[in-house]
């Protein structure tokens, strides 16, 4: 049960973590177009990253997939600049009409590319063979869904208090909120070495 609650905790700690805001960042790109409303369309999509950032964790622990770190750096601002770029064009879109199909395949495929900026961390802090690092990082996984789940609850409240009491529209916040994520990777893209 120790070993649960350990990984557990470095879950929550990954995604919580404000020195690692990538994952923050990209969460929030995610989830601003939604309300609670939205509930179900945005646990399917966190669940989706997470199943990607699994997958890729257990790939690069059993040595199936191995990419530079820097590459990955690189990606995982890409990833965060694309999801805010894209809530521009569905503040133009019904959201009652639309469906998060088309969105959960980019979900998966970022969150693999996050998971892989994750991968040697996690190698660091689990010994032995591959299989027994394998429920380590499921419990890790619970961690990660568990503090995204929490981070949206605060991101969908805080849309809710700026529509109901600052009565600033759904679309004025999805696009304020847009541009300030924009505002905070472009740096960090730039200071990338592939730059």
């Amino acid at each position: 049960m120790s070993e649960f609650l350990t990984f557990l905790e470095v879950g929550l700690r990954h995604v919580l973590d404000i020195n690692g805001y990538d994952h923050l960042l990209f969460l929030i790109a995610l989830s601003v177009p939604y309300a609670f409303k939205d509930g179900k369309k945005i646990l399917l999509l966190i669940s989706i990253f997470t199943a990607g950032h699994t997958l890729s964790l257990i790939l690069s622990i059993f040595e199936i997939i191995t990419v530079k770190g820097q590459l990955i750096e690189l990606l995982i601002p890409i990833t965060i600049l694309l999801t805010a770029i894209f809530n521009f064009f569905k503040t133009k879109k019904n959201s009652k009409t639309e469906s998060v199909s088309g969105t959960i395949f980019i979900t998966f495929f970022f969150g693999i590319i996050h998971g892989l900026g994750f991968s040697s961390y996690i190698k660091t802090l689990l010994s032995g063979e591959a299989t027994d690092k394998l429920l380590p990082t499921l419990y890790f996984a619970v961690g990660i869904e568990a503090a995204q789940v929490i981070l949206v609850i605060f991101i969908l409240l805080i849309s809710l208090i700026a529509q109901s009491f600052f009565r600033i529209s759904r679309r004025d916040f999805i696009l304020i909120t847009s541009a300030l994520i924009i505002g905070v990777v472009l740096p960090l893209l730039f200071k990338n070495p592939f730059f």
